[in-house]
């Protein structure tokens, strides 16, 4: 389960300063001293009970022009402030299950339904309304290769709601938590790691039903390139083959290695999956065994 919190009673505290404090210096959300003065912060700008309608408003007026620019998420995510230094500080909208938001979009949108872990650490408060529920499952990450359909071994750890001024740790690859749509409409705010590694470590979405990794969903532009690439130019088929043969990240490996199987033309492609089958990766090997119907 998440890491509950505890931070000390303190003043109530606006986001110029949260955001100013957070930017001294990097923010390591493993490391206790880092992590207890985020903590103070994040719950100090908690207390603030009226800044976040007041940024709300202010966006709106400005026809959200700056979430334009900050925001790499979907509508449920509200940019409050991008640091420099490898962090940010955002808000989560959450619907209740009667919400129009929840009817116009499903569950999936807001990952209600969905286990999952995360492939970074953030710190989270409860700022308003009841709080999602989310029933917590621990693992070990090390003990996992990381393959589709591979056992994880999961611990259930209870289920909890992040009501208002509940503050948690959720941990990189060991925690998974299945949300459950709050009671009405509640927000909590984040403190996100953020660097340029991220995009490269794997999520899992979880069975819970067989114990083990459904999917990976994380995908790079890189990959998503990587598969356009190929069928437009030669050059493209080339990087591709390098990028498959020694790309440090398996995950690319893999998608470099499917991205010239789709252009293969009749037994070339098994021969392309083949080669994947023979990567030092348990990942890489898997994909491409599923991919030839092994």
């Amino acid at each position: 389960m998440p890491r509950l919190i505890d931070p000390p009673a303190g003043p109530e505290l606006d986001l110029e300063e949260v955001a100013a404090r957070l930017d001294e210096s990097r923010v390591d959300l493993s490391g206790e001293a880092d992590l207890a003065r985020a903590a103070a912060l994040l719950a100090g700008l908690a207390r603030n009970r009226a800044f976040l309608a007041d940024h709300i408003v202010a966006e709106l007026k400005a026809s959200f022009a700056n979430q334009l620019t900050l925001s790499r998420y979907s509508a449920q995510v509200f940019l409050l402030h991008r640091s420099p230094r490898g962090h940010f500080l955002r808000a989560n909208l959450w619907p209740a299950a009667t919400d129009a938001a929840y009817a116009a979009s499903g569950a999936g949108a807001f990952a209600y339904g969905l286990p999952h872990d995360h492939n970074f650490s953030f710190l989270t408060t409860g700022y308003w309304g009841p709080g999602y529920v989310s029933d917590y499952y621990d693992y070990d990450a090390e003990q996992v290769d990381g393959r589709i359909d591979e056992p994880l071994n999961l611990t259930f750890a209870g289920r909890s709601q992040l009501s208002e001024g509940k503050t948690m740790l959720y941990r990189a690859h060991r925690d998974i938590h299945s949300q459950l749509p709050p009671e009405s409409l509640s927000v909590s705010l984040n403190i996100m790691e953020e660097g340029d590694h991220i995009p490269w470590r794997d999520q899992y979405i979880v069975d819970l039903d067989r114990g083990t990794i459904a999917r990976r969903p994380t995908v790079t532009q890189t990959e998503m390139l990587l598969r356009c690439a190929v069928h437009l130019t030669d050059e493209g088929k080339d990087i591709a083959d390098h990028f498959a043969k020694a790309h440090p990240v398996p995950r690319v490996r893999a998608n470099a290695i499917a991205a010239l199987a789709a252009v293969a033309e009749g037994a070339g492609r098994a021969v392309v999956l083949e080669r994947g089958l023979r990567d030092s990766d348990a990942r890489v090997r898997n994909d491409c065994a599923r991919w030839l119907g092994i």
